[in-house]
């Protein structure tokens, strides 16, 4: 099997785990953990795991001094403004609202990749994105129509989307300079400083007492799959793939979080999310197809 098949798959793993991770999170959230104080949980284990491979396979080079600041700014950006955001708005609006908003991640990652990186974008993969995107805003417009969505919270969702795009243009140098567990531990390092000030009293309040094993088994998800083996996969897929490439994954979320979503949390699925949905994997077929030109990887 090659790299390039590896990361493919690792990045199909981690939007999969993702896909889940819309319902399972709202197992303990916000009813029994409030957004940021789970956030607060969930970076602060995933960093001490970070770090506890890092030292395990002997991947402990300190990263040069001017490379610090860029770390400040993934934490920022992959870690901070992404997960406060996301769960925040999470809380908020329905499963599969957030998970089809999120389908705009690729056009952000499009623009941002094509302003750092000079990638290509040709004619067919625009008309595909603009169905994702058309797809993404009927459902955001007309969802609150139909008692499916909030309004901050998609807007929460959608912002989220963007500073994940720029995460995952900007991780992409640090990738090739140093090795994954390198670069993980050292973003979640400064993610986690900065989520601190808004998580710390919520995690406080937190009754553990009170969580039964679908609890407990909830927030173990969220910290080790969502938090520390998603980034992983992630970001081996990145080590191999261009940004734009492993953005295209995201289309499965949808897909698989409506399946989880009816299944445990019993969501309604309205013909809004259904049309939506079609619109936004038209866009998908696009996006993915065969092209004229092909994206840098």
């Amino acid at each position: 099997m090659t790299g390039k098949q590896k990361a493919h798959i690792a990045t199909l793993t981690a939007n999969l785990i993702y896909g889940a991770n819309f319902s399972i999170a709202k197992i303990v959230m916000p009813e029994h953990i409030k957004p940021a104080g789970f956030i607060l949980l969930r970076v602060f284990f995933a960093t001490i795991l970070f770090f506890i491979m890092s030292a395990v396979t002997k991947n402990n080079t300190m990263p040069e001094r001017k490379d610090m600041g860029r770390f400040f700014l993934l934490g920022l950006f992959g870690v901070a403004i992404n997960q406060l955001l996301f769960f925040e708005g999470l809380s908020r609006t329905s499963n599969i609202n957030a998970a089809l908003i999120m389908t705009t991640n690729p056009v952000l990652v499009f623009l941002f990749a094509g302003i750092i990186f000079g990638e290509i974008i040709n004619w067919q993969r625009i008309i595909g994105i603009l169905c994702g995107l058309i797809g993404a805003g009927a459902l955001i417009l007309m969802s609150r129509r139909h008692g499916i969505g909030n309004l901050d919270g998609d807007l929460m969702v959608f912002i989220n989307a963007t500073s994940y795009a720029i995460f995952m243009v900007m991780v992409k140098p640090m990738m090739r300079k140093y090795h994954p567990w390198i670069v993980l531990k050292w973003t979640f390092f400064f993610g986690t400083l900065m989520v601190i000030p808004f998580g710390y009293n919520q995690a406080m309040t937190v009754d553990w007492a009170s969580f039964d094993l679908t609890q407990w088994s909830a927030v173990v998800f969220v910290i080790f799959f969502t938090t520390f083996l998603a980034y992983l996969l992630n970001t081996v897929g990145l080590k191999e793939l261009s940004p734009s490439v492993v953005s295209y994954y995201i289309y499965i979320q949808p897909v698989f979080a409506t399946i989880i979503s009816l299944i445990i949390q019993h969501e309604p699925l309205k013909w809004v999310q259904i049309v939506s949905c079609l619109v936004i994997f038209t866009g998908v077929r696009l996006v993915t197809g065969p092209t004229l030109v092909k994206a840098k990887s």
